[in-house]
């Protein structure tokens, strides 16, 4: 599996350790769901944008 670095201002690193503490799972596995979640919901955007382009043409 591919590893990444990301630098996450104090504030928003504050925000997803609480987050993953009041869930009972890491601050890693909450980053994931987060960056999987909004992938998913990029994808499903940009799905509806080229097809609302392809009926124009």
């Amino acid at each position: 599996m591919d590893e990444f670095l990301i630098c996450l201002d104090p504030i928003t690193a504050r925000f997803y350790d609480r987050i993953a503490r009041s869930v009972c799972r890491t601050t890693e596995e909450v980053l994931q769901d987060a960056l999987f979640k909004l992938a998913g919901e990029l994808s499903l955007e940009s799905l509806a944008k080229s097809g609302r382009d392809s009926t124009r043409d």
